[in-house]
């Protein structure tokens, strides 16, 4: 046997790990650090627009084991205005996005679409927009849908133990808290952090079928307009 074959064995031994370790890494960090996440819908607009790809940070919301950890790391619960992506209730294989807008204990109102946290009246115009300017009142109204019902007027509403109220910032056209409940803590993936790339597509795009063929279209779609629709703007815009 030849020295260079002796030599091109721990060299290709070498450049397995090499590839190892780096698919551990990306691993690691996609599952607990950070993780890319698309917006398929117009709930979060304007703050988020259908065709941003952000960054949602994953160690934020991480566990600790002891005081100290929570005071050396960058660690923290969710607070009340944190824009999460989570885990879908009613369907766990989906993920949202959407505002913490209540916190375990809080009581959760709106009334003539204002929103009320613990009987004050919350400063939410920032943020917030409603581009329907008819307001359902709360209950059986003739000729308005149940979404209707529960989207202008709600609660009061008790807000559960590890539990969060979650709403779009896009209030009249968002399917969130009002309509199927609060996000356990333990749905909850991470905060959204920035967008590194807006990509200006219709949300009709995101409900095409997932096989193979409509991937391949959908790429090819991408990369043929990938200068001329990219929002240049919005890249690394940080989430608030």
């Amino acid at each position: 046997m030849s020295a260079d074959h002796d030599q091109q064995r721990p060299l290709a031994r070498e450049y397995l790990e090499a590839l190892a370790i780096a698919v551990i890494f990306a691993v690691f960090a996609r599952t607990y650090v950070v993780q890319a996440f698309k917006i398929p819908s117009g709930s979060m607009e304007p703050n988020l627009l259908v065709g941003d790809h952000i960054l949602v940070n994953k160690f934020i919301y991480g566990p600790t084991l002891f005081s100290l950890e929570r005071s050396l790391l960058p660690v923290r619960d969710v607070r009340r205005g944190d824009v999460v992506v989570f885990r879908f209730p009613p369907d766990p294989s989906r993920d949202f996005v959407k505002r913490a807008i209540g916190l375990p204990g809080d009581t959760i109102r709106l009334a003539d679409k204002k929103l009320h946290i613990n009987g004050r009246r919350v400063a939410d115009e920032s943020y917030a927009i409603h581009s329907d300017k008819t307001a359902y009142p709360h209950g059986p109204l003739f000729g308005a849908t149940p979404t209707g019902q529960l989207r202008d007027n709600f609660g009061p509403f008790l807000v559960p133990p590890a539990n969060y109220f979650c709403l779009g910032d896009n209030r009249d056209n968002s399917h969130d808290s009002r309509f199927w409940g609060t996000v356990p803590e333990s749905l909850v993936k991470g905060r959204a952090l920035m967008v590194y790339w807006s990509f200006a597509s219709p949300a009709a795009d995101f409900g095409e079928g997932s096989g193979f063929w409509n991937k391949l279209e959908r790429a090819a779609r991408v990369a043929l307009h990938s200068f001329s629709r990219t929002r240049w703007d919005r890249s690394f815009r940080i989430v608030r």
